[in-house]
């Protein structure tokens, strides 16, 4: 288990708990194929998802989209008002987790804010290559405003959002519509993302050896499935850091300390500010990645989510 003295007690005894469930099961491998290791995977992740709040009514939705149909979930707090619409993307690595493993995030938000959240099931890799998965999620967001309005949605007041590797979908999604002609959207969500490329950052040194969670192995493994050859990961859409951050809306971006991919994530708010686009954020202390699944037992994710929430209400109007 190793010293976790300096880890948050709430989200080290949640992580504990979380390894005396995995117990049960074979362990979760990076290795191709996935099937096996998904399973078990979006088992576990399910656990993390009971409880929370209760919605006044979910609905399971279909888009057609790149010879697919896209599997979306709604979200509604309330009935009888119309609520900002969030479409947002869950984390996984690209390669696994689900609406499912993400659920009671997506209601935590919707509550939080309150908005309306669209959850998305975009393909995953390694079936699905860069830049099928982005393709899908900024495709979700043009039918939102362009016919949403049929599923009851605000169609004006969009904002994006993902955790992880969503974070990067929802980062790249803002990039690929500000340069596609739009939408326009009034916010991007970035829980602890996904940014760049590269494993050889500060974070990446501190706490890439396994023993916080996520590992500079299982990053290295996310990356050579979702894009698979190497050129294509200084692509932009892909390491987002790379990007000309130039003319996105306003951007929230969360942070766990002992996370590899804390340091990409503060670059990205420096690239964000040096570019001009209004970026606030907050690292939490003693925390690891993935720490927003925690809600129902760890104060600074329900915090995080508050503080998520608290932001949404000011940028969407």
């Amino acid at each position: 288990m190793g010293d976790r003295s300096g880890w948050d007690p709430e989200m080290a005894a949640f992580t504990a708990e979380q390894e005396a469930a995995a117990a049960a099961y074979p362990p979760v491998r990076v290795t191709v194929p996935l099937a096996p290791h998904r399973r078990i995977n979006d088992l576990l992740g399910k656990l993390t998802a009971a409880g929370g709040p209760v919605m006044a009514e979910t609905t399971d939705r279909y888009i057609e989209a790149h010879g697919r149909r896209i599997f979306c979930r709604v979200y509604r707090p309330v009935t009888g008002r119309m609520l900002p619409t969030l479409v947002y993307f869950h984390g996984g690595g690209w390669v696994w987790a689900s609406v499912d493993t993400h659920d009671r995030i997506a209601r935590e938000y919707a509550v939080a804010a309150p908005v309306t959240v669209v959850s998305v099931d975009y393909a995953l890799s390694p079936e699905a290559k860069f830049p099928q998965a982005l393709e899908e999620c900024a495709e979700v967001v043009r039918f939102v405003a362009e016919q949403g309005a049929a599923w009851g949605l605000d169609t004006r007041r969009l904002l994006v959002g993902g955790d992880s590797a969503g974070g990067n979908l929802a980062l790249a999604t803002a990039l690929l519509l500000r340069d596609t002609g739009g939408p326009t959207l009034r916010g991007v969500v970035a829980t602890y993302p996904v940014c760049d490329s590269r494993f050889d950052t500060e974070s990446y040194r501190a706490y890439g050896d396994g023993s916080y969670g996520l590992s500079t192995e299982r990053m290295a493994f996310y990356w050579s499935v979702y894009v698979p050859h190497d050129i294509d990961r200084l692509h932009p859409l892909a390491a987002v850091l790379r990007a000309d951050m130039a003319g996105l809306p306003p951007v929230i971006v969360q942070l766990a300390e002992l996370d590899v991919l804390r340091s990409e994530g503060e670059a990205l708010v420096a690239r964000l500010r040096a570019a001009g686009v209004a970026a606030e954020t907050e690292t939490y202390p003693g925390v690891v990645h993935g720490f927003l699944r925690a809600t129902g037992s760890v104060r600074k994710a329900q915090d995080a989510v508050a503080k998520a929430a608290a932001w949404m209400r000011r940028v969407a109007g």
